[in-house]
């Protein structure tokens, strides 16, 4: 039996599913892009680093990039970094390889980093440890595609936030 008021439901109903599917569709959109939003430079600048250095992001994993902050003028310095999971579980070097390009005014040196035991690479560079010193480091792990970040791992805290 097909009424005025029988077509009148069927629409909304028709109407209702359609909202309740662009209300989902737009949900999984947003759970979608919640992982980037959990690991932007910021929050990272916000924890605590276990070395002491600057954390970022690369694909996967996370770096710790550890550079020498005292004296003053280029000189060698040691460079170290760490690397884990988005979990913070410690991620093995041994097999893999890593580069880093210090940049500072109009100095430019490249590094290479050695696998140094558990989740650690060292390597050494020519660098003034200056508040404008950038870094970006190039992380192979074996058997995957290399992850780059880039650092900024003397600049004051309020500075990082603001750059954002």
């Amino acid at each position: 039996m097909n009424t005025p008021t029988s077509g009148l439901s069927k629409q909304r109903r028709r109407h209702g599913m359609a909202s309740a599917l662009i209300g989902f569709s737009a949900l999984m959109g947003l759970t979608a892009q919640a992982p980037s939003w959990a690991h932007d430079d910021a929050y990272l600048d916000s924890l605590q680093a276990p070395h002491g250095g600057q954390i970022r992001m690369a694909g996967t994993l996370h770096l710790e990039l550890v550079v020498h902050k005292d004296g003053s003028g280029a000189k060698p310095r040691p460079i170290e970094l760490y690397v884990t999971d988005h979990a913070g579980t410690k991620q093995a070097t041994a097999g893999a390889s890593a580069t880093v390009t210090l940049l500072s005014g109009k100095s430019k040196v490249s590094a290479t980093l050695k696998p140094a035991g558990d989740n650690k690479f060292t390597g050494q560079a020519s660098y003034a440890p200056t508040p404008d010193l950038k870094a970006i480091v190039s992380v192979t792990m074996p058997g995957e595609d290399a992850q780059q970040a880039r650092f900024t791992p003397l600049a004051p805290r309020a500075a990082q936030a603001a750059s954002r």
